[in-house]
């Protein structure tokens, strides 16, 4: 039977959690409620901000919809996520994999240096990688993004799979050797699946970066019809001194919940991955 100290101790771990999850749950809550509010109910200051004080309206997702490239900054946003993705981890894991195996100093302090480019903030940098994206023609394309976002997430996802690289025995290695395995054979029957939890992060690193990513896409890209929601949407939706809150809150929250819930899904590895990766590296 449970003592009364307990109960307590239980009631105050409960407790506490719940303030931490609607702490962290508000944000969503309030894009969510305000995305229905009509504007007299969101702009009178007297009013529950949680509540709806009038009826909900659904007039702020017309907008959105029906008078914005939304639709068409989504698509861009994918589009580009997917392909920075599958360069990174075409280029990372090689790279990452020969560091982590490169025996001396010159291995820890080549990843040391290419976790340092990652550090080098893109407000340095997008003036000269402007004269690269005019000089190959791909000003006002999406290519421009797709070339340029490697530079970013290449050197952090290069660092972070050598963690989990150097954590994994050599000995499992050597006996897929044993057994008739070719070094490539052994890389991707041995390594890779005891890595999966790094290349998760990776992943989600990568593609949340696409998603959020606005110096580059700003200076690179002109026309509506080519950019990505990080510019699209605020470029749309505030016009000189008027911003459109309710139509901005719905497409914060039909980007940020289902990449919310896509963490959540793979949270244990997306902790594994980065956490090790630290550790290690």
């Amino acid at each position: 039977m449970k003592t009364p100290t307990r109960w307590i101790k239980r009631a105050l771990f409960y407790g506490v959690v719940a303030v931490f999850c609607f702490f962290s749950a508000s944000p969503f809550m309030w894009m969510i409620i305000t995305m229905f509010k009509q504007d007299k109910d969101l702009y009178r200051s007297a009013n529950n901000p949680f509540i709806f004080n009038l009826p909900p309206t659904l007039s702020h997702l017309d907008l959105l919809f029906n008078n914005t490239n939304f639709l068409v900054f989504m698509r861009n946003s994918v589009f580009i996520g997917v392909l920075v993705v599958i360069i990174t981890l075409v280029i990372s894991i090689p790279a990452a994999y020969s560091l982590a195996r490169l025996v001396g100093r010159w291995g820890e302090r080549a990843g040391i240096g290419i976790f340092l480019v990652y550090l080098v903030p893109p407000t340095l940098l997008f003036i000269p990688l402007s004269r690269v994206v005019v000089s190959l023609g791909l000003h006002n394309s999406l290519w421009s993004l797709i070339l340029v976002y490697p530079t970013i997430t290449i050197p952090f996802s290069t660092w972070l799979l050598m963690g989990f690289f150097k954590s994994i025995p050599k000995d499992l290695e050597e006996a897929a050797r044993v057994d008739g395995y070719s070094r490539l054979t052994s890389f991707i029957k041995v390594i890779m699946p005891l890595s999966m939890s790094g290349v998760v992060a990776v992943i989600a690193f990568t593609f949340t970066l696409t998603l959020h990513e606005f110096v580059y896409a700003l200076a690179f890209v002109t026309s509506s019809a080519q950019r990505t929601i990080s510019v699209g949407v605020p470029t749309e939706l505030v016009r000189g001194d008027v911003f459109y809150w309710q139509s901005l809150m719905a497409a914060a929250a039909i980007v940020a919940i289902p990449v919310g819930l896509v963490y959540n899904i793979f949270l244990d590895r997306l902790v594994a991955g980065f956490t090790m990766g630290a550790v290690k590296g």
